[in-house]
């Protein structure tokens, strides 16, 4: 088996504590929106960890169905618990057998008891609500027995289960192909159209029912009563319970070597090896990695932890991006700012085509979806300003990559008709009162619509409001029309509209945006009682501004944007979303939600601008060797990260100050995405 330079490697100094080996973990993904998540001390530290959280309507729909597995190994009348796991009134610190963590793109666990070592390695089937877990085994010089106790439940991937809420029917069934071997069928009184498939290629199944019972040990079929600590820094304080009804039982001689697998799924029961699942889960990722234009140790981290996100899309029959783990389903705005670095940066043009021809047939009154909402019963909303102004931009990008006839002939086809009905709607009016005003620019939005990026209502309160006419959106408008004056010549159509109402918008963007006091941009302009109010805020919108392909400011303008935004905003793993100057500014971001959300958009720091940012400083320094290595380095902080939080993902959001510990969602599709795009447009082809 190939090495993997880029795996990552922990021995006992990374989890001292429980609380120090909780901060890392790793991510699976099956390609259709399920998922397998857990700490590298094998503790489940989250609502979301588990080995296999299936996606039922692909990529939504979720359910956990198998939380995980616990090891108990038995020698000379000894049991060791390997179980490491938080209770309401105990902790089990099984990490203490763990001699290393490995993730070499799957994650394995090696336990020492004695002189027998067992490897534990978990994968996921792609396409598939299939995992495996694969063991292997060296025992010593006495006789051992390992019991494995497998934990199953059928809950939505984001809640927990009541004790008597596990009801499940249990039977065993012939396993394809043999009538000797069997398999456990469990099916939830909830759902009886789902089946939870569980095999052991090893071992017998012992009834847990049958264990004496006492006070103290009153069920062995539950196991009950799991905290899970990281969410209880947000204010979680419940507990879950799941359903065990078997263990595995499996014995081993003196010195005898044993090599054996467990699957669980929720597909039809097949007999296909759960070694080779995972050597083919590991051989596709190797494969992605091989074919990432630059060869670098953070372009193929960074292309790693961009596999996650892409996804097939059931209801259009292609490709789209989840915005983020482990809560997230696909966003409109998210995955344009996304479909750069994730698909373009690695080669994976298909995809990107595939991804803007999936939110093509969801063009409704000129908008693209803002969220599809994780129950795919549920229509897509539409309450964004942005995401079909960022359309433009990811189509202008994706013909800079390709740039071959056929591609400007797909979007000719597939994609131009849409971005005509988007630039007719923004001019004559669409939903939440979205529209062209009479000085050509975009406006919309009022009382509790929060239509931008930074939306965050709480109740009553609209924590960041701004309605009116946003410094972004505006930026955003400018580089559509410039990319349909520049599709409308390439496909022999009257461009001059295009131009001249570009021209408009730029007259009045850099007349009254400019903030001549702090010598940046103002944030938005509000109207009030007809009178247009700017807001001066410091914040990181007006980046974009600088940062994106067609833009409106002359040279000394967008170097002293970017100069404002390096001051009051820059963070080495994000831009914070509001100068640390300000009085209204949020240090941290932590605690129960109604404090979080206060905080989301007042000074928390987000790691996708920073792709922006890094894109903006090079092209006010003109790349220039200084500049670029400068920038160079500023990509390699997100490498430190990388090494923590979710191993090979970058963090959604950081606190404000100290920016350290990884906030939010533990990988997030535009932070990934966005690092990689800036890291190989605006870094590496500048250095050779």
């Amino acid at each position: 088996m190939r090495e993997l330079k880029e795996k990552y490697v922990f021995g006992r100094n990374a989890f001292r504590t429980f609380e120090e080996g909780m901060e890392k973990e790793w991510l699976l993904t099956n390609g259709i929106g399920g998922f397998a998540n857990q700490s590298i001390i094998g503790a489940n530290t989250r609502i979301y960890s588990g080995y296999l959280i299936a996606s039922l309507e692909a990529p939504v729909d979720r359910m956990m169905i198998f939380p995980g597995t616990h090891e108990m190994v038995t020698v000379e009348g000894k049991e060791i618990d390997l179980t490491a796991q938080e209770y309401i009134k105990e902790w089990k610190r099984g990490y203490t057998y763990l001699n290393r963590f490995t993730l070499d793109i799957l994650p394995t666990y090696t336990y020492q008891i004695n002189d027998l070592c067992m490897k534990k390695t978990i994968a996921m089937e792609h396409g598939k609500n299939t995992s495996v877990v694969c063991y292997e085994i060296t025992n010593g010089m006495k006789e051992a027995t390992l019991a494995i106790t497998p934990m199953f439940t059928y809950r939505d991937f984001g809640g927990t289960k009541e004790r008597a809420e596990l009801k499940f029917q249990k039977v065993f069934r012939n396993y394809p192909g043999s009538q000797d071997k069997k398999y456990l069928a469990l099916i939830p009184e909830e759902n009886r159209e789902i089946t939870i498939g569980f095999y052991a290629s090893e071992g017998t199944y012992y009834d847990r029912s049958q264990k004496p019972v006492s006070m103290a040990t009153p069920n062995y079929l539950i196991e009950e009563n799991q905290v899970y600590p990281i969410d209880q820094r947000t204010g979680f304080l419940g507990v879950d319970n799941h359903i065990t009804p078997y263990d595995v039982i499996v014995t081993l001689a003196p010195y005898e070597t044993k090599r054996f697998y467990l699957k669980c799924t929720i597909e039809i029961m097949d007999d296909k090896d759960g070694f080779d699942i995972a050597e083919e889960y590991r051989d596709r990722m190797m494969q992605l990695l091989d074919q990432v234009p630059y060869q670098t140790s953070l372009t193929r981290r960074l292309a790693w932890g961009a596999d996650a996100f892409l996804v097939d899309r059931k209801s259009t029959g292609h490709k789209t991006i989840l915005a983020g783990y482990p809560w997230f389903a696909d966003w409109g705005r998210d995955t344009m700012i996304a479909l750069q670095g994730l698909t373009m940066a690695t080669g994976r043009y298909e995809d990107a085509r595939s991804v803007l021809e999936s939110f093509s047939y969801y063009v409704s009154e000129g908008m693209i979806p803002n969220v599809f909402p994780n129950n795919g019963k549920e229509e897509p909303r539409y309450n964004t300003i942005d995401a079909s102004l960022w359309y433009f931009y990811s189509v202008d990008r994706y013909l800079s990559y390709t740039g071959n006839e056929e591609d400007y002939t797909f979007i000719k086809e597939k994609i131009y008709p849409y971005l005509k009905q988007i630039i007719t709607a923004y001019k004559e009016g669409t939903r939440y009162g979205i529209h062209m005003d009479t000085d050509y620019l975009i406006e919309g939005g009022s009382d509790f619509d929060q239509l931008t990026w930074m939306d965050v209502r709480v109740g009553d309160l609209v924590v960041t409001p701004r309605h009116g006419k946003a410094v972004e959106i505006n930026a955003l408008w400018y580089n559509a029309l410039k990319v349909m004056e520049k599709l409308a010549i390439k496909f022999g159509e009257d461009s001059a509209q295009y131009c001249g109402l570009a021209s408009l918008v730029k007259a009045s963007f850099v007349d009254k945006f400019w903030n001549k006091e702090d010598c940046c941009l103002f944030d938005v302009i509000e109207k009030k009682d007809g009178v247009e109010i700017p807001d001066s805020k410091i914040r990181p919108n007006q980046i974009w501004a600088v940062s994106l392909p067609y833009t409106m400011l002359p040279e000394e303008k967008e170097m002293q944007v970017v100069n404002r935004v390096y001051h009051d905003l820059y963070t080495p793993y994000g831009i914070r979303s509001l100068s640390n100057h300000d009085p209204a500014y949020k240090k941290q971001y932590i605690g129960k939600l109604i404090n979080r959300d206060l905080a989301y958009h007042m000074g928390t720091a987000w790691a996708y601008i920073s792709g922006a940012f890094i894109t903006a400083y090079c092209k006010v320094n003109k790349h220039s060797k200084d500049a670029v290595l400068h920038a160079k380095e500023m990509c390699e902080y997100f490498e430190d990260h990388m090494q923590d939080g979710c191993l090979s993902g970058i963090a959604e959001i950081f606190d404000g100050d100290n920016t350290c510990t990884s906030r939010g969602c533990y990988t997030q599709a535009w932070s990934v995405g966005e690092i990689l795009r800036a890291y190989t447009e605006d870094v590496l082809p500048y250095l050779s």
